[in-house]
């Protein structure tokens, strides 16, 4: 016999409602098929879940799922905002939690159902994402409705309402619609109809639109009689348990008498006050007017949307980190580099001892300056916190520096760590290792600073590495300060450590120098960028130096200090996010 999967998504506050729109299923539904309830949880007690398994049936079972680890394994990939907080989200994560499923409901728990709830589970779905019924807010009010079209990008007739979902897991895996979502939340915030609006977005195209009666909101003209409707959405402050003249309440309160939540239901009607229904009516008012100011922002998701889509070069970036982690691609770069060449000795100045090259630094310096100026000020660089300046402080000769890399200015962040510790004053300077096609390929005034700015370019020449090697140990045992990234590629704000090479270790072994790591974490801001994302807020961690151990050997120091390195950035990325370091390589 099938088996049909139906979710709700609540706390233990709205349960109460789940029992009764669960209860009005079960009496409706056929005995032809067997049925499985989940319902997507974090709080609910054992109370409350002993209360909703004493509706099972002989065909229906019922099963409370704790999302809260998947929402931990998945919490790096979401801003730090409430949305993953919000049961209203939890329907996207259906598919990527279930994957054994290729097809399924999901209801809200302000629902009754009359009619045959395998009917609806029945309809075909062929390569659409979602069957679903049109949101009459969108259709009825012309504030909404422009809402949808100016700021959305959705016909107003084509925009459905969420609440009642038939979800085809097998194309919303195969389509990604988790990542596109993730994409979207960093994106742009979405302030209406939140959930509603994204999955509009995704799925525009794919949807079917399935008959009205299986959503019929309680919401401005009905054009079926009552008895027709197969589910009743009590959607916005439209609440049987609010309002006892509330439309159709008598269907609620019919299947509500049938349940042991009757009384306390009721009791949630008695003492609602006036004062809270006329909130309820200023949340309406409000609501609309939410929707009218977003269609008039300049800013508007629609109007930014051709913006968005034309960085689709940032999205396959996104694609391809993921793709990378999976295959444990850890050391490669995920974006091009210039065009290189191969950097010939005779190049490259790298103690700076001429005067064109010492002119050129100077020149350099203060255009860097006006520049990170320029960028702090305009907030395309957002450095909140310094924390642990005193391990800097602390170094009495050279030092490596290590950091995590996952953007071209992250090496600025690192630079202003270098100016507030005392080192700036006492003649000792701070160096960037680069790659050979960023000194030999960059263009204009970019170019121009990685080739002055006190830069040390590896090179695929091997005389020119010589140089490399003996320009590095000589500036290191002169007690300066050389930036190195151990992880030997950039992934576009990828907020994981990844795995370290020995390169950086080596020298700092074999110049008895310790090793300084410093680790950025890193946290949406409000400010978009001009790519479509969020401006991210970095916290610059300083940690504890690692000295070499005179008593061992180098490559015992170099495998040390490169896993002590390793598990210093571990514990801060738990500690910063809450969440274990894991890695999706397969």
């Amino acid at each position: 016999m099938t088996t049909i999967p139906i979710f709700y998504a609540c706390d233990d506050n709205f349960v109460k409602f789940t029992i009764v729109s669960i209860a009005s299923m079960i009496e409706n539904a056929s005995p032809k098929y067997n049925y499985h309830i989940h319902i997507l949880h974090t709080d609910i007690n054992e109370e409350s879940m002993e209360k909703v398994y004493r509706l099972q049936t002989e065909n229906f079972k019922i099963t409370f799922d704790d999302v809260t680890n998947y929402l931990k394994s998945i919490s790096d990939k979401l801003p730090l905002r409430d949305y993953y907080s919000k049961t209203t989200y939890y329907r996207l994560f259906i598919a990527e939690m279930f994957p054994e499923l290729n097809k399924a409901i999901y209801i809200d728990s302000d629902t009754v159902v009359q009619g045959d709830i395998s009917k609806f589970y029945n309809h075909r779905l062929g390569n659409n994402l979602v069957g679903a019924c049109n949101e009459q807010a969108m259709v009825q009010v012309d504030g909404f409705g422009t809402y949808a079209e100016k700021c959305v990008g959705v016909d107003r007739n084509k925009f459905f309402n969420a609440g009642v979902l038939l979800i085809n897991c097998k194309q919303f895996r195969r389509c990604k619609v988790l990542d596109s979502f993730v994409m979207l939340l960093h994106a742009y915030n979405f302030a209406v109809t939140q959930d509603e609006d994204y999955l509009n977005v995704i799925c525009q195209g794919r949807v079917k639109y399935i008959d009205q009666r299986w959503n019929m909101e309680v919401f401005g003209e009905i054009p079926y009689p009552q008895e027709e409707f197969y589910v009743v959405h009590y959607i916005m402050v439209s609440k049987p348990w609010h309002y006892s003249d509330c439309r159709f309440g008598d269907i609620f309160w019919r299947y509500a008498k049938k349940t042991e939540v009757y009384e306390e239901i009721k009791e949630i009607l008695d003492s609602y006050t006036d004062e809270e229904r006329a909130r309820d009516a200023a949340s309406a008012d409000r609501l609309l007017a939410l929707a009218i100011e977003e269609t008039n922002r300049e800013d508007n998701y629609l109007n930014r949307v051709n913006m968005i889509k034309c960085d689709e070069g940032r999205l396959k970036i996104l694609e391809k980190i993921s793709q990378y982690e999976k295959e444990g691609r850890f050391d490669e770069d995920v974006e091009d580099d210039p065009p290189s060449r191969e950097l010939m000795p005779d190049e490259v100045d790298y103690l700076r001892t001429g005067m064109a090259s010492k002119f050129k630094s100077k020149v350099a310096f203060m255009a860097a300056r006006t520049y990170l100026n320029s960028i702090i000020r305009k907030k395309q660089m957002i450095v909140k916190d310094l924390v642990g300046i005193e391990n800097f402080d602390g170094i009495e000769g050279g030092a490596v520096l290590t950091c995590n890399h996952f953007n071209a200015l992250d090496s600025f962040a690192i630079q202003l760590a270098y100016e507030n510790s005392r080192h700036k004053h006492s003649g000792k300077k701070f160096y960037r290792i680069i790659r050979e096609g960023n000194y030999t390929s960059f263009p204009g005034f970019y170019g121009f600073l990685m080739r002055n700015c006190n830069t040390l370019p590896l090179s695929s020449n091997i005389n020119t590495m010589k140089e490399f090697s003996k320009a590095t140990d000589k500036l290191l045992q002169e007690g300066n300060f050389i930036l190195i990234y151990p992880e030997q590629s950039m992934w576009w704000n990828y907020r994981k450590p990844k795995p370290l090479k020995k390169g950086g270790f080596t020298f700092a072994a074999r110049n008895n120098v310790p090793v300084l790591p410093c680790f950025i974490t890193m946290h949406d801001s409000e400010i978009i960028g001009d790519d479509g994302f969020p401006v991210q807020e970095y916290t610059i961690h300083i940690c504890k130096p690692i000295y070499p151990d005179p008593s061992k050997s180098r490559s015992v120091n170099v495998n040390e200090m490169m896993q002590k390195n390793y598990d210093v950035w571990k514990e801060l990325y738990e500690k910063t996010y809450g969440i274990p370091l894991e890695y999706d390589t397969e």
